[in-house]
């Protein structure tokens, strides 16, 4: 996609309490995102970022930025759920039976409170019991296919 993906050490652009931020110049994407966060943190950030980038949101002084906040705008929520659907699909998610945060941070390399989240998420989404029933959903699932097989919990 062109985007270039840096971290802070390389970018030096953070602003203290940012998480990441995405930034356009000279008509190319950069995300940039904090290098002293935990891994799954910062893989979580950058798909938040890209999330930003492909979903159009409006930027703000000519960026996106990411922080841990209480109280998120729609655009950031919106960022969010991009994130964790990008990073932990619930039809996979499913077909392992990864169902407790533990497991989900450790299957999706993502943080314990992402996952944790992304758990909760997974509750609703059983007791609905309607996994695969639209096309793209079962697109994902059989890109997974083998995934899934080889890695049931």
């Amino acid at each position: 996609m062109g985007i270039a993906i840096l971290d802070n050490k390389q970018a030096n652009e953070l602003q203290p309490g940012e998480n990441g931020i995405a930034v356009m110049q000279n008509d190319k994407w950069y995300i940039i995102f904090d290098d002293t966060d935990i891994y799954g943190k910062q893989r979580f950030t950058i798909a938040h970022e890209l999330g930003h980038i492909l979903m159009g949101h409006e930027m703000k002084n000519g960026y996106y930025t990411r922080r841990d906040n209480i109280s998120k705008p729609a655009d950031e929520t919106e960022a969010d759920i991009f994130a964790s659907r990008l990073l932990a699909p619930a039809c996979v998610l499913w077909g392992i039976n990864a169902c407790t945060a533990e497991q989900i941070s450790e299957v999706c390399s993502i943080s314990h409170a992402a996952a944790t989240i992304r758990a909760e998420r997974m509750e609703v989404l059983r007791k609905r019991g309607k996994f695969l029933t639209s096309p793209l959903e079962r697109q994902v699932y059989k890109q997974f296919e083998n995934y899934i097989r080889n890695n049931r919990l």
